[in-house]
């Protein structure tokens, strides 16, 4: 078995992200749900697509010679966004389709000199898009509209 199959649940949770994201339009990527907020609607999709990118593919590959930044310059719309997010992650699945689950174990020594196993750098990842997930469907409903049945 390899770590796509091990953590196939990911599948439906990027379906559900995207099927919340597809619910805003480009001007609602500014909402930010209070003041004191540091991240609007757009900051947080752009942040599960740095920290996949980052963990995977700067973090355990070393593809990038830093943590990726993706700015709302370069990403401004909500059709940019979500193709940032299918790219990412179609980078990121193939990648999970070459590791078979005895190298889940692995330790990976990160740019900041902490030692974690892959497989909880994987559970981190997924768990971060779950939490920011939440997070866009609360916005949702501030804006008045339904968040999708997850």
């Amino acid at each position: 078995m390899n770590a796509r199959e091990v953590f196939g649940h990911w599948d439906t949770v990027r379906r559900d992200l995207l099927r919340g994201l597809e619910l805003f339009t480009d001007e609602e990527l500014d909402f930010r749900p209070a003041p004191v907020y540091q991240r609007t609607v757009g900051d947080i999709a752009r942040h599960i697509a740095e920290a996949e990118d980052g963990w995977f593919h700067y973090v355990v590959r070393g593809e990038h010679s830093a943590w990726p930044e993706y700015s709302r310059d370069a990403y401004p719309t909500r059709q940019s966004v979500i193709n940032l997010l299918e790219r990412v992650h179609e980078k990121t699945l193939a990648w999970l389709e070459t590791v078979d689950e005895d190298d889940l174990d692995q330790v990976i020594r990160t740019p900041w000199n902490a030692e974690l196993s892959l497989q909880w750098i994987i559970w981190h990842v997924l768990e971060h898009e779950i939490h920011h997930r939440g997070e866009l469907y609360l916005c949702l409903g501030l804006l008045g509209k339904e968040a999708p049945d997850i």
